[in-house]
Order: structure tokens, then sequence, then C-alpha cells
């Protein structure tokens, strides 16, 4: 027996090694797809008995699910799966189960379904997120992890599929980390789970996996990137660009590694936020083709300004979070992003900050459609271990992730390395790192970070976070009237910066729960939040400098932070719309405001 459990374990391993992460095949939609969501049977493991055997010195993955191998055994007498138990996916498990709300922790799940795979065909499994650490077992083989909750990934499959009886089962754990990216405390709710969609990807033998398709930095008319094939034929291959519209088909040819660069002339009309204009391209290989819409437009930025198109911009915004509206837990519909996107049109915004980590792709698609610009971030948040190469790691792979997916969408023009982390040299030197590497990836557009206010004397507020000199523009976040002193104080306050590079209000706002009644004084009432906001736009509207604004928050969203009793009851009261969707007091003051900008400028 014991001669039979080690050589399984060295299988194990073996398989382990060889059944790495397959690159990320980006554009799902443009792919033949079939989708594994639904009704998925779990088991909630509190004391991961599943993974570990901690029986045994020192405690190894063999587990009662970690080493089921070949013959596929996934149940046991007294720790097994029942269709009596079953979570909707995507979608986390807090708001699906009462026992599971306040949850943190191992939780396994399990899908069985049949796949004719067409001969010549290869399969993939994609997982839009899932948070935070996970392990992938298909048909008893362990096929790979993956760490970060907000971002993509796939692993090939097609060796292992058959026609009946697949099994597909995760060990999914959400427990907060001090190495984690992001660490143990946050301000948002640490939902668990398969909170994204899991589709199956049939693709050729060899594919177009991965493709950049954008103007070139400082150009108006010129088309550049590159196309990346998949496979064995990936050498040497014919790979074409073709935007009917613009009367456009070109052929390029890959290198060794199955990589075309490509660049093209093409007058196209430029997308912005008043004609969100975007083009059906075709990118095809030898073996397949994929569709996607994109918009073509430049961003730049200067001392003083943040130009789209050559024009200077006032990006007027809001944050938001992954919260669903109405129904609350994870926002992962396409009916959530309209909402969300449909409330901040509304209130007069042309650009959203979506906090504090890559948001589902619904919400940059949707951005693309509706002409929103994006800030784009991930979750180095607070106090990070910066002196962590592992933390580095993570989050650098978060980075290159978010970037990879989202990299065609004309709506982003900021990627975020970070939200308020505080200063010294370690960090620094961190987030140095994350911007070259941002840089890298994309030199297309800009790079930004959410910093707090470097230092202050009475009334006098000065923006020195040294990180702002690898940025391209600054973001601050600030809350005169609420954490720093009562609204009257923005009466008083001045700005300086000692970085000359425009400037957002990345946060600002204060506390309202939706129909509390009270003076200007009273907190948490309508009023305070709506007197606030007022004396807000007087301080903002004397700061020369500053190039958009993006008050905290769109809704009221869950955090275990907030449990004033009767007021937040474990949400954070910040929103402009509560969880139920009713619109504040305030929400019609940066309405207002935002008109008068669109009409008559900053």
């Amino acid at each position: 027996m014991k001669t039979s459990l080690k050589f399984i374990i060295i299988i194990i391993i073996g398989l382990q090694v060889c059944l790495t992460a397959s690159d990320l095949i980006i554009n799902v939609d443009g792919r033949n797809t079939s989708s594994l969501n639904g009704q998925w049977e779990y088991i909630v493991d509190p004391y991961d008995n599943g993974y570990y055997n901690y029986q045994l010195v020192p405690h190894t993955r063999e587990g009662y699910f970690a080493n089921r191998v070949p013959e596929n055994k996934w149940d046991r007498i007294e720790y097994s799966f029942t269709d009596a138990h079953t979570l909707q996916v995507p979608g986390d498990w807090n708001t699906q189960s009462d026992q599971l709300y306040l949850y943190e922790g191992s939780l396994w799940y399990k899908k069985n379904f049949n796949y004719e795979l067409k001969q010549g065909k290869r399969l993939f499994v994609y997982f839009g997120a899932v948070n935070y650490l996970c392990n992938i077992y298909f048909n008893g083989i362990p096929i790979g992890n993956h760490v970060g909750g907000f971002t993509p990934f796939n692993f090939e499959i097609t060796d292992l599929v058959k026609e009946k009886d697949n099994l597909l089962v995760l060990r999914v754990n959400n427990t907060r980390k001090r190495e984690g990216i992001p660490t143990i405390n946050t301000d948002w709710w640490n939902y668990g789970g398969l909170t994204r969609r899991v589709e199956l990807i049939e693709m050729p033998k060899t594919f177009v996996q991965d493709y950049s398709i954008q103007l070139a930095k400082g150009s108006d008319n010129r088309i550049s990137g590159w196309i990346q094939l998949n496979g064995p034929d990936q050498a040497s291959q014919n790979v074409s660009i073709k935007i009917t519209e613009l009367g456009i088909e070109k052929q390029f040819k890959t290198d060794a590694n199955g990589l075309a660069k490509i660049e093209l002339e093409a007058s196209t009309v430029l997308w912005e936020p008043q004609n969100p204009k975007l083009y059906n391209v075709i990118v095809e290989s030898e073996s397949g083709k994929v569709t996607d819409a994109i918009g073509f437009r430049t961003i730049e930025s200067t001392e003083d300004e943040i130009l789209l198109n050559g024009k200077p911009l006032f990006l007027r915004g809001i944050c938001i979070h992954e919260e669903a509206p109405i129904r609350g837990g994870r926002a992962n519909r396409l009916e959530d992003a309209r909402t969300l996107l449909g409330w901040a049109k509304e209130m007069g915004c042309n650009f959203v900050r979506l906090a504090h980590y890559p948001h589902n792709e619904f919400m940059t698609r949707l951005a693309d459609e509706m002409g929103i610009l994006v800030w784009s971030e991930i979750p180095v948040y607070w106090t990070v271990e910066f002196d962590n190469p592992d933390s580095y790691a993570n989050a650098e792979n978060q980075l290159a992730e978010n970037i990879t997916r989202d990299k065609n969408r004309a709506s982003i023009i900021l990627w975020s390395v970070a939200n308020e982390t505080p200063v010294h040299e370690t960090r620094n030197r961190f987030l140095k790192n994350l911007v070259d590497k941002a840089r890298q990836l994309d030199p297309t557009r800009l790079i930004t970070a959410a910093s707090d206010k470097s230092s202050t004397d009475g009334y006098a507020y000065n923006i020195s976070d040294p990180l702002c000199e690898y940025l391209d523009v600054i973001g601050v976040n600030e809350y005169v009237g609420w954490y720093d002193g009562l609204p009257e104080k923005c009466d008083k306050v001045t700005w300086t910066r000692e970085y000359k590079k425009p400037v957002i209000i990345s946060e600002t706002g204060g506390g309202a729960l939706f129909g509390l009644q009270g003076d200007a004084l009273t907190r948490w009432s309508e009023e305070y939040q709506e007197d606030l906001y007022k004396r807000q736009i007087g301080m903002l509207e004397k700061v020369s400098f500053l190039r958009g604004t993006a008050p905290w928050i769109l809704m009221d969203f869950r955090s275990p932070r907030r449990p004033l009793y009767g007021i937040q009851d474990g949400w954070n009261r910040k929103g402009l719309i509560s969880n139920f969707g009713d619109k504040k007091k305030a929400f019609f003051i940066m309405q207002h405001w935002y008109d008068k900008i669109e009409s008559e400028g900053f």
C-alpha cells in the first residue's frame, strides 16, 4: 500500500510539471465556447482535509481529494459531493448561503459534463476569475493552480477530455494572507468562489491566442502591434488583419515563436466619449479567425493636461466597486455592468475608476460601447509586503493578466499600480518596478496610482509622494470634510504639487444612509453628504492643475470594516446611490456640476 501511494504521488508530481497553465486566450466571446456556468456541487472544507493530511508530519497534500488520480474516486463515505448542496456559478458563495456569509477558507466545487471533441481540435478550460487561490483537477488529474482573485486564466485539457462523464473539481480558498495581493486588510468584502464565468474553449491545433491592435503611441493614423499564434504549426505561418470598413486587409508572417509584428496605415474615426466608434477587426490565421470590436484613439499627458486624441480632457468620473446592484454580492453579469455604467452616464460621467482590482470583462467591453473612459487597477492596496519577492511576483502577474485581457479596449486610458500605499523606499522600488512592467507590456497608455495627500500644513495641502516622479498622471485620495475636519474646512483649503503632472482626485466624499434626514451637520444624513459635496466642488474648482475627479463611490458596497449598527450594518455608505438603487441628494449635486463642466468647461 505504501509503495502504491508513493508511486501515485510521483505520477502527480510529474503531471503537475507537464500540465502548466496555458498562456491566456484573449477575447473569449470571439471564440468557439461552451458554458460550464450553472449549478455546481460543493463541499465546505474549513479544516482543509480534502487537500492536506494533518495526521502526517510534515503536513502533506494527501487529503481526501488532493490525490484522487486516474481512478477518479472523488467521493468518500464521510466526505462526498451531493446535488443537494449546489452553488450557482458564476457567483460568490457568501451571498448564496447564510452559513457561508462570513466564511473564509477552502471550498470544493464539482462539475460533471460530456464533451465530444472534434478530430484535430484542442480544448481549454477558462476561468474568468476565482477568488483567491485555486487548485484545479480534471478527471482525477491535478492540472494546475492559480493565485489572484480578479484575473482570468486557462488550462489545456485536450489529452484528458472524454466523451462522457468528465469531472472538473476545484479547491478554492479565499483566506486572506499577509503576503497576498491584496493583503489581509481591505475595505471591501472578500467574496469567495468561482465569481466569474467558466467556459470550455475549442480551438484548432494552431490558433490565434493573443493580439495587440492599437494606434501607435503618438500617432493617429498608424496601427501597430502583434499577433501571437499557439500550436505546432505556429512558425512561418501567414496571418492577416482585416478591417472591411476601412478597406484594410494585410498579411504578415510569423517568426519561429509564432509572433508576427504588425504595422499599417489607417485613417480611422477616433474613439471618444461623444462618439465611441468601434471597428469590426478580423484576425485570421491559416486555420481560423477571431473577430473583435476595437476602437482607436490616442492618449497622452503633458505637465498640465490629459490629451485624448490631442485635445485637453477633464475626467468627470466616479469610483465603482464590483458590487452587484440591488441583489448584492459580486457583480458578474452584463446586466450588472449596464446598470452601474448607466448610473455613471446618468450622473454625467465620461470616466470611471474601477476600484480596487480588475473588474469583470463585461465592464470594460461595455465601457468601450458606451464611451466611458476607464482607470483599471490591481489590488496593491495599503500595507502589502513590499520587501517580499513572492508578493511582488504575485502583483506583477496580476498586472500582466489584467493588461493581457484588456489591452485592446479603447476605453482604458489608465493602468493603476496601487492605492494608498505607505511611503518608504522599499515601497517606492516595488511600485516603480510595476510601473516599468506596465510600460513594457503596454507603451500606449498612461500610468497612475492613488496616493494619500502627502503632506499638510494646516489648510495647505501639498502633493509630494515620491512615486509621482514615475507616473504620467497623479491620483490623490482626500476626505476633507469627512475624516479630515468638517465640510466647512473645504472652504479654506489650498493645494500645491511637487511634480508638474496632471492630477485626478481619485477619491473624495463622505457617508450617508439613504433616507436619513437631518441638518448639514448631522453625520450620516443625506444633508451632510450633500453639503460636503457642494463645498468639495468649491474647493476643487480652485485647483488649477486638476484634470479629473472620481468621488468615492457610485453605490454603497459591503465591507466588514463598517459595522456601525443601524447605519452601516456591514456596508460602506459613501455611495451616491444606495445598494437598492436609490439616488441620494449628493448624486444630483455631482450631476449638476458635471453638466456644467461639459457645457462650460472646467
